[in-house]
């Protein structure tokens, strides 16, 4: 018995939310131990998200191209089949009203 393969959109955002998890992570230890300046007063949590969005996005966009092309494709043949099947449906209601 084998597995559905999931989706290719739902497969490229689970491993986007693990890139920017591991950022976040790295980037709470470097502001932690000083190796990147902490945010202002009681802002650190925000600063440590926005450079953990900082870094992910880069690592993201050059790790993620398979999967992100995988997406595409996935999302592009569900397209075309909506406008066939749309099109087959106008065809259709054009041949009963004639």
């Amino acid at each position: 018995m084998s597995a559905a393969k999931p989706s290719a959109t739902i497969r490229y955002t689970a491993l986007r939310v693990l890139i920017f998890v591991g950022c976040f992570f790295v980037a709470g230890v470097a502001v932690h131990f000083g190796l990147l300046p902490a945010g202002a007063g009681g802002s650190n949590a925000v600063w440590v998200i926005l450079l953990g969005l900082l870094l992910s996005a880069p690592l993201s966009y050059v790790l993620l191209r398979k999967q992100r092309d995988e997406m595409s494709a996935q999302l592009i043949s569900t397209v075309d089949r909506t406008k066939a099947r749309l099109e087959a449906n106008r065809t259709r209601e054009d041949s009963v009203t004639r």
